[in-house]
Formats: C-alpha cells, sequence, structure tokens
C-alpha cells in the first residue's frame, strides 16, 4: 500500500475548506496526512484549528518583508521544510508568483467560486449575477502563472434562484465547495486525478476534455451534457 499523500494548506481566513478536508482525512474519505497550514494573516482562524489539530502551523504578514519577493522565499521556504506532495490554496488571497507555481507544478491545486473560464479573480458572485447567469457554481483547479487559468479538475454547479443576492449565492455555492474539493483530492490522493507533461488533466489515465462534475451523491463524474449557464 502507497503511503497517505503529504499535504500542505495555504489559506488566508476561516479555514472552512481545510476543515472539510480535515474531516474527510480523519474518516478516511482520502487517505492523506497534512504536514502543515500556511498563512498570510496570523490571526487567521485556520491557524487556530490546525493548532488545535496538532498540525504545524507557520504564518507570517507580508508587510514585515522588504517585497513580496521576500515574503514568498520565507513562506515557500517553510513549505519546503515539511516536504509535502500536494499544496492546496483553500481560501489563500494572495496570487503566488510565477517561480513558485512552476516549481509545484502538477501538484498546487486551488478552489475558486464560480465555473472557470467564468469570472477568474474577485467578486465572483456579484459578476455571475450581474450576467443574469442562471448556473453558477465553483472549480478546483491545478495552479498556473494565469490567474485562475489552470487546467479545471472539476466543478460543482448550482442553480441561480430567483431574488439570489451575493451573499446567498455565496453561502449557496460555499456549500458545494467543500465536498468538491474533498473529492478532488482524493482523487488526486488515489492516483485516479494526475496532470501529464503537455498540462492535460487525466482522469483515470483518461484525457478529460471537460472538468468532472460533482454530483448529487458528492461523487465525481464525466460532464455529460456540457456547461448550462
Amino acid at each position: 500500500m502507497s503511503a497517505p499523500l503529504r499535504i500542505a494548506v495555504l489559506a488566508s481566513g476561516r479555514g472552512s475548506n481545510f476543515q472539510a478536508l480535515q474531516s474527510a482525512v480523519a474518516d478516511g474519505r482520502i487517505d492523506a496526512t497534512f504536514v502543515g497550514v500556511f498563512s498570510d494573516r496570523p490571526q487567521a482562524p485556520v491557524l487556530q484549528h490546525a493548532r488545535a489539530a496538532g498540525i504545524p502551523a507557520w504564518s507570517a504578514t507580508p508587510k514585515a518583508f522588504a517585497s513580496r519577493a521576500e515574503f514568498e522565499r520565507a513562506l515557500f521556504a517553510a513549505v519546503e521544510q515539511v516536504q509535502p506532495q500536494l499544496i492546496v490554496l483553500a481560501g489563500y488571497m494572495r496570487i503566488v508568483s510565477d517561480a513558485h507555481v512552476v516549481r509545484w507544478r502538477g501538484r498546487m491545486i486551488n478552489i475558486h467560486p464560480s465555473l472557470l473560464p467564468k469570472y477568474p479573480g474577485l467578486h465572483t458572485h456579484a459578476r455571475a449575477l450581474a450576467a443574469g447567469d442562471r448556473v453558477h457554481g465553483a472549480s478546483v483547479h491545478f495552479v498556473t502563472p494565469e490567474l485562475d487559468g489552470g487546467p479545471a479538475i472539476a466543478q460543482a454547479r448550482i442553480p441561480v434562484q430567483p431574488g439570489d443576492d451575493e451573499q446567498a449565492l455565496a453561502a449557496r455555492v460555499l456549500e458545494r465547495e467543500h465536498p468538491l474539493l474533498v473529492a478532488s483530492v482524493a482523487a488526486i490522493a488515489d492516483g485516479s486525478i494526475t496532470l501529464d507533461e503537455h498540462d492535460q488533466v487525466r482522469w483515470n489515465d483518461h484525457a478529460l476534455t471537460t472538468p468532472l462534475q460533482l454530483g448529487a451523491d458528492d461523487t465525481l463524474h464525466p460532464d455529460a451534457h456540457g456547461p448550462d449557464a
């Protein structure tokens, strides 16, 4: 049997996605172990959750460094020390510079609250509402130098309901973000999801032409119908 996947988590806030992963590891849905949680906000609640679970936690404020590059050197030096096999950006609110993205190619993923390639960047829920979208959701993707532009692994779709405002839509998307991230990390941990040398996502060694979709059973399935938005 292979050893559990060594995961490092980068997060800036509450850590709800980290807690979802933590629960899935604890109950055996993901064959993994957490080797560290890292944050750019020393007061972020995610650090408290990590420490309470006995997981090493590291933080520093970027303002304490002379430049972004120096902060990132310190951050990724700390990440390197714990030797992760996968870095999960789970609500990490800083753009990772190209050099570190390239260094961790195929071993760094991000969860983003939109159906990429729609709405990279911020304010995704407001932008979906302004566009009149009927369907919204979240995506998990491999990280590349292009902002939120890396190959998508899987998505979760939710209907936009009449009367939705930004807060209501965000809350419903977050509910599906958690199982989406759990299912995606589980698939990486068991080897069924990989990224090949051509930046092509492969599922059970088959090239994906569209992202996998999270079903009502919280498992991943091929996208049989294409986007409906």
